[in-house]
């Protein structure tokens, strides 16, 4: 959680430690855990200071950075969010119930007058640096586009599918969000990109040669969706990214019904994850821009492929051979990247839990009943409970003292 990258300077240079600000790489938490964790840096930053690793006046600039992006989150932000959808959710409603005595003319007349007065009054309250009326007034003005879809392809019977709507309702509002360089409409941008790919189902149905070329979309999606998290500060919409990407993955998959080529997903994934969380590995100042979610969804899809081919009707030996396979990598994942990225230490466990589960009950049930593999379970589950214990522990442990 603390986005400030340390230039070292050379041993016996006497330069001073150089702060680089990155601005945008970490979103405001729950008021409650930015108090706990303001208190644990100001602790931190005080015994650096006294032990002459960094001045004051550094100390104080890095606290006050931390209260300025604390000050980000208020209910006042949620609220007007969710008042902005629930006035865009009312106008999509409104304008589905295609008013008879309204004239055709007037309707599009309306509908095109509204986008153009959401973005408008955007401008306005970004001008006097009112930003959540600007984010609320943009998240308006992409629902009244959408809107302005669906109606004049009812008036006038427009032929087309729910894909090639959705796809030009992402486009814009993603182009929209590029200009504006809006947080909320990055967010709005990738919740849409999910929409097309599910619009795609309901055109083309779930064969893949029926989508053509509109198949390979996603992963561009994907990209657009990331450039845009970065450009507009809204870092956690590039989940939606991943989450695209993931579920396209599978999509190729298991449509194919091959499961070699889960078994290739996997394998590759389980590269991507080692190459990214390696010590000393040539794409560590990747992983570092990535975050923790690159090497989360790395290890997501490298187990999900694994658990799949095990899943899909193996004899024993090759079970047993995937079995160690999943959990070698779910231990290699806690030892390598662990330490610092909680998402990725409690995925590893679960995955151990669950495989040592399923592997006991594969090789016991039918020999010595349910209530030996509920037994197995729990002796299990408390030796995984005592080693989880321990490198909890261990991964508390300070760090050696480095000396300036």
């Amino acid at each position: 959680m603390f986005a400030w990258a340390c230039n070292s300077p050379g041993e016996g240079s006497g330069a001073p430690l150089v702060f680089r600000h990155r601005p945008f790489q970490i979103a405001p938490e729950l008021t409650g855990i930015m108090n706990m964790y303001r208190g644990r840096l100001k602790r931190d930053l005080d015994d650096w200071v006294g032990r002459g690793l960094i001045d004051a006046g550094t100390a104080e600039r890095l606290l006050a950075d931390v209260d300025r992006r604390g000050a980000g989150f208020s209910i006042g932000s949620v609220l007007s969010m969710f008042a902005a959808l629930l006035i865009a959710a009312s106008l999509l409603m409104l304008i589905a119930a295609n008013w008879e005595l309204i004239p055709r003319l007037v309707k599009v007349v309306g509908i095109i007058a509204l986008i153009w007065v959401f973005h408008i009054a955007a401008l306005i309250a970004r001008s006097r640096d009112a930003d959540r009326i600007a984010a609320g007034a943009l998240i308006m003005g992409a629902a009244a586009f959408g809107g302005a879809i669906a109606l004049i392809g009812q008036l006038y019977h427009l032929s087309g599918d729910t894909f090639s709507a959705m796809f030009l309702w992402f486009v814009v509002t993603a182009m929209s969000a590029a200009l504006f360089r809006s947080g909320a409409l990055a967010v709005v941008t990738g919740a849409l990109s999910l929409a097309t790919f599910g619009g795609g189902f309901d055109s083309f149905g779930w064969n893949i040669g029926a989508h053509g070329l509109w198949a390979w979309w996603p992963p561009v999606g994907a990209i657009a969706v990331f450039a845009l998290a970065h450009w507009t500060g809204a870092i956690r919409a590039k989940h939606f990214g991943y989450i695209l990407l993931i579920v396209w993955i599978w999509w190729m998959t298991i449509l194919e019904r091959a499961e070699v080529y889960a078994l290739a997903v996997a394998a590759v994934a389980t590269v991507v994850f080692l190459v990214l969380t390696v010590p000393r590995s040539p794409l560590a100042s990747l992983h570092r821009r990535l975050g923790a979610s690159g090497s989360f969804y790395a290890l997501v899809m490298a187990l999900t492929g694994y658990a799949y081919f095990q899943l899909s009707g193996l004899d024993a030996l090759m079970t047993a051979v995937l079995g160690v396979v999943i959990l070698s990598l779910s231990i290699a994942a806690i030892a390598l990247d662990g330490r610092d990225n909680g998402a990725v230490r409690f995925l590893a466990y679960g995955a151990f839990a669950a495989e040592v589960l399923f592997l006991s009950y594969e090789t016991i049930d039918s020999i010595l009943g349910t209530s030996a593999f509920f037994l197995l379970s729990g002796l299990v589950v408390a030796v995984l409970a005592f080693i989880v214990i321990r490198l909890e522990r261990r991964f508390s442990r300070p760090v050696s003292e480095v000396t300036p």
